[in-house]
């Protein structure tokens, strides 16, 4: 090996070296973005690993009312359940769609049935104005206010104005929490009715012979409860449902309220199931339908048959071997049909009248039952008479699953889901009710808060 590498040269080399400055090379921008990434990380893995500690030993150490308030548990840190809604409304969107109410928000909503308003069936959008919409909202906008005021003979009228509204109440008439519900729903509908406003109940239960006990019952006179129990008894209602709803009979009688009996008889129900409709008494058959030319059409419309398969027929069980659907069929058009000739017929004949009916969920679910059908026989009854769809209004209470046809945890807002269907989709109700707080595992497609 030459002189110059031989191990002093080296010693010495690197003595020179080390004691020499070193010229400064500068980091390139991919290491100074990883020496950043890294200091980073490390910063705030120190910061929380100390917050640990400290909350650590605060949950240890600290009393709860030395926290900050935000920082307090609340019952000793026991689970709370988060506070929901119990009114709901079902919104016609496609599909429908759950809107709960706030509960300052309940009596406001039920005041304005009172007050013969009706109910929306158009969903409610909620429309911004942006620079796409403002001309044609301007425009077309007020030229559409002015079509919605004016009649095709150009007449100014209001359109929101009804001679008549319905509010059916679907129940179960088991359910003692159902017929407390309704009392406190009828509270705040009858509240803004005013002197002289023809407002009655219909009960759905009742068959038409015992209307006159009920309206001895409301005029008192001398007629006890023990009177219209027996005669509610001897007409085939039975005993649990007449228990459950005198409280609202009796809430009836103390506000002057009408009671309507609305069943038909249930021998002619019996001969129905057995032999047909045609083996009726003819004229209790008049009475139970007035417009038999659209009692038959109605059997026809596309949006009626689509009722019928997804909800009617679903609660059919058959009595005997010989009993059949369509025994069961005509059985539940004609209750239907009854009912809502009874209500029309005594809407008709008053102004402004308000008629509200409690009947079973199955009846009314839907929009099939007899809540579809007046309108049309409204317009029976009265042909000038201005009663359409959204002078009905149906609300559910304390709806379950299996009541909506549900076949999960989840109520079912809707029937017509298919493409041929789509254009009959029909939502279960306007509203839904609840005595408390329902389960979040029941409520599908919720929205915010109105």
């Amino acid at each position: 090996c030459n002189d110059w590498c031989s191990d002093e040269n080296i010693v010495e080399n690197v003595e020179e070296s080390s004691s020499s400055p070193k010229t400064q090379i500068p980091p390139t921008r991919r290491q100074a973005i990883r020496s950043a990434v890294v200091s980073a990380a490390a910063t705030v893995l120190a910061a929380t690993t100390t917050t640990i500690e400290a909350n650590k030993a605060e949950a240890i150490d600290v009393p709860n009312f030395l926290l900050p308030q935000s920082r307090q548990s609340i019952d000793g840190g026991a689970y709370r359940q988060a506070r929901r809604a119990t009114a709901y409304l079902v919104d016609s969107t496609i599909p429908p769609t759950l809107v709960p109410f706030r509960a300052s928000r309940e009596a406001a909503i039920l005041k304005q049935l009172g007050q013969n308003s009706g109910t929306s069936k158009e969903p409610f959008v909620e429309e911004r104005v942006n620079l796409n919409n403002i001309a044609q909202k301007s425009i077309f906008g007020t030229v559409d206010a002015i079509k919605g005021l004016a009649g095709s003979d150009g007449a100014v009228r209001d359109g929101s104005k009804k001679d008549a509204t319905f509010v059916f109440m679907g129940v179960d008439y088991s359910s003692g929490d159902d017929a407390e519900l309704a009392v406190g729903l009828m509270t705040d509908i009858v509240k803004p009715r005013q002197r002289g406003e023809a407002t009655a109940l219909g009960l759905a239960f009742a068959p038409m012979s015992t209307q006159g006990a009920l309206d001895a019952y409301v005029r008192g006179g001398g007629a006890d409860e023990s009177s219209l129990i027996d005669a509610l008894s001897g007409a085939g209602v039975d005993r649990i449902t007449i228990d459950n709803y005198l409280p609202l009979i009796q809430f009836a009688r103390s506000k002057r309220l009408t009671l309507l009996a609305l069943s038909p008889e249930a021998e002619d129900l019996a001969v129905v199931r057995r032999d047909g409709l045609q083996d009726v008494n003819i004229d209790r058959r008049k009475q139970y339908v007035a417009d038999a030319d659209g009692f038959i059409a109605l059997t026809q419309d596309p949006k009626y048959r689509l009722y019928t398969e997804k909800s009617l027929f679903k609660d059919f069980v058959p009595k005997s071997d010989k009993d059949k659907p369509g025994d069961f069929f005509a059985e539940r058009i004609l209750v239907h049909e009854a009912i809502a000739t009874a209500a029309s017929k005594w809407a008709m004949s008053r102004p402004d009248s308000l008629v509200a009916v409690v009947a079973p969920i199955q009846d009314v679910r839907f929009m099939g039952g007899p809540n579809g059908r007046v309108p049309r026989v409204c317009r029976f009854v009265n042909p000038l008479a201005n009663v359409d769809e959204e002078a009905v209004t149906t609300i559910l209470l304390n709806p379950s699953a299996e009541e909506t046809l549900s076949t999960s945890n989840f109520l079912r807002l809707e029937i017509g889901t298919t493409p041929k269907t789509l254009q009959y989709q029909t939502k279960v109700a306007d509203y839904l009710w609840f005595s408390r707080m329902p389960k979040v595992n029941v409520l599908p497609r919720m929205m915010n808060y109105r």
